[in-house]
């Protein structure tokens, strides 16, 4: 045990040190003293304001999407038994954008609680078609059906997005930008969405915890052992899409995240239980986040590269490990 919070201990340290750098790094490099100008009110100028307005709450949104999306991760990844679920390859993302598009298209709503609700149900209405049409197969909760149906469903969601989009120019233009997934340029308002969702999902993960670690044989197993599997499932499987789905409305739909974040923290805390790799996620999550945004701010500078492909540079190597592994119908 004392490993293991020496390991958390160390992940909270070296956050703290990602959102103090992100501070500091970007197309533009600040020093100490300007940083703390801007922090403590002291400095006014351009620099300041850039540091103010634009670099803080693209630190503290790419925190909190990393640590809500590690956590989505490792919940679809132990509900569905499978090392390469993620809200993107299940059709989480695509959901929940798909949804805001059509509640800012067809009905206006352009408020933070609009783009919050219309996220949740775009997330919870495709994570509850995927669980749908798996359950219809004829092997039910198999983890190489969740993954099919929910790659399926991505490219179905994604397909009628960019119809909408097409359809009308002056969206196309507002939101492209967003439907890349971005931190930056973000209202730090928008913490008011996310830092709820993100303790709402945590403290259910620590709730289901126990009960995902005896389910991680097989349901017959924990069913013998007192669990209920079905409902702890699609608990899981609902706490892991309003996470998702309140990252997409912070920053758009953020690829590979999901995927990664977990594996990460099973290598940092070997053989734990989902209590304590619920923390490690939420962590190394934040962290994956912060260094990503940073990277992508200077590895084509002076402009800026999306933050997704820099993602990916991560994702899919661990993807296709994960597939030369044999691991796409069981958990690493």
């Amino acid at each position: 045990m004392s490993t293991r919070l020496n390991i958390l201990l160390l992940l909270s340290v070296l956050v703290v040190m990602a959102m103090i750098a992100s501070l500091h790094l970007g197309m533009r490099f600040y020093p100490p003293n300007v940083v703390w100008g801007a922090l403590s009110g002291r400095e006014t100028g351009t620099d300041a304001l850039i540091i103010a307005t634009l670099r803080v709450p693209r630190t503290l949104i790419a925190a909190c999407c990393g640590a809500a999306l590690g956590l989505s991760g490792l919940l679809m990844q132990a509900a569905s038994r499978n090392p390469l679920a993620e809200p993107g390859l299940l059709g989480v993302n695509a959901g929940a954008a798909l949804c805001v598009v059509l509640s800012l298209t067809m009905f206006g709503l352009g408020s933070m609680t609009g783009l919050a609700v219309a996220a949740g149900a775009g997330a919870l209405f495709a994570i509850t078609l995927v669980l749908v049409l798996t359950a219809l197969g004829e092997v039910r909760a198999d983890p190489t059906s969740i993954l099919l149906v929910g790659v399926t469903s991505a490219a179905l969601f994604g397909a009628i997005t960019q119809v909408i989009l097409l359809s009308n120019e002056a969206a196309l233009e507002t939101l492209l930008f967003w439907l890349a997934g971005s931190f930056a340029d973000r209202d730090t308002a928008l913490l008011w969405i996310g830092v709820p969702v993100l303790l709402a999902g945590l403290a259910a993960t620590l709730w289901l915890g126990p009960a995902l670690d005896l389910m991680q044989t097989d349901d017959d197993s924990a069913a013998a052992l007192g669990v209920p599997v079905q409902r702890m499932r699609y608990l899981a499987f609902m706490a892991a899409a309003l996470l998702a789905g309140g990252t997409v409305a912070m920053a758009g739909p953020v690829v590979f995240l999901g995927l990664v974040t977990p594996h990460v923290a099973r290598r940092l805390c070997p053989g734990a239980g989902h209590i304590w790799l619920a923390f490690a996620c939420v962590l190394t999550g934040a962290l994956i986040a912060l260094l990503a945004d940073i990277l992508a701010r200077i590895i084509v500078a002076p402009a800026e590269a999306p933050i997704g492909t820099v993602l990916a540079l991560v994702g899919v190597p661990v993807l296709i490990l994960q597939l030369r592994r044999g691991d796409g119908r069981r958990m690493a």
